[in-house]
């Protein structure tokens, strides 16, 4: 087939096996599987999603959690202080 401008074929589409278009069933993969095994099947994926993932070590934890702490106190400093900035200055303004 030849190439025309402007044409939305994709290679991809050229790569495909026509078996595989044959054996494609209308329903997927979930239409024979009652909703019980399909939820024992996703639990069971997310203890193996869990099992990969790296937790940190409790002095990286400690250290995550100082970090975290130092910027909400100064972000709450800096709203207070922005605040009662615009208060006085509403207070100016509108007397």
């Amino acid at each position: 087939m030849a190439d025309a401008v402007g044409s939305i074929d994709t290679p991809d589409a050229q790569d495909e096996a026509p078996e595989a278009k044959k054996k494609a069933r209308k329903g997927g993969k979930r239409a024979k599987k009652g909703p019980l095994k399909r939820l024992a099947i996703f639990y069971r994926q997310i203890v193996a999603e869990l099992r990969k993932v790296v937790w940190p070590t409790r002095s990286q934890l400690t250290t995550y959690t100082t970090v975290v702490i130092v910027f909400v106190v100064i972000m709450i400093g800096l709203v207070t202080v922005i605040d009662y900035g615009l208060s006085h200055a509403a207070k100016y303004v509108f007397g």
